[in-house]
């Protein structure tokens, strides 16, 4: 399915603290299993979200050295959490805390990634924003997609080190 061109709208959409999205993704991130929070929550129908990249929920003022951050931690093995802003196919968007590991078959191959996703204190997205804003803005301010992404990742590293914490320990604190 092609990414339809939404625009954000400005709205927040909610879904409940006891529920966990789910979705399951192969090694490329072409969605395999969508749980029916995550369908109901991103406002797309099984069969829309089945086989799509799951960059299909990616909210445009999201920083994309987080997600360098999550590609580059699951594909060598490692799990994540990270805040992220999603956008459903309306145009609203959704903060989750998400939990993203990498699946495996039995001789210890990563075959695919698991993410799960609660929603966030309003809190803790109060405090991650700032350095979200100041992430995209580095990343928009250049034509080149990739100088951008290099300055923002670089910013990221640079805040964490300041604060003498690792990316875990960092997240953990917000």
């Amino acid at each position: 399915m092609a990414k339809p061109s939404v625009q954000p709208t400005g709205r927040e959409s909610f879904f409940d603290t006891e529920e966990i999205i789910v979705t399951k993704t192969d090694l490329k991130g072409k969605i395999t299993y969508a749980n029916e929070v995550f369908l109901r929550v991103s406002k797309l129908s099984e069969h829309d979200a089945i086989g799509a990249p799951h960059s299909l929920i990616r909210h445009p003022d999201m920083p994309r050295a987080v997600f360098k951050l999550l590609w580059d931690r699951i594909q060598s093995g490692k799990e994540l959490f990270a805040y992220v802003m999603n956008m459903a196919t309306d145009g609203d968007h959704y903060w989750v805390f998400a939990h993203v590991t990498p699946s495996r078959d039995e001789q210890g191959n990563i075959t695919g990634f698991h993410s799960n996703r609660r929603k966030p204190n309003p809190d803790q997205i109060a405090k991650i924003q700032p350095l979200y804003r100041e992430l995209h803005q580095l990343e928009t301010q250049t034509h080149d997609r990739k100088e951008g992404l290099a300055l923002a990742a670089a910013k990221l590293e640079s805040k964490i080190r300041e604060m003498g914490k690792s990316y875990d320990e960092f997240i953990f604190s917000v």
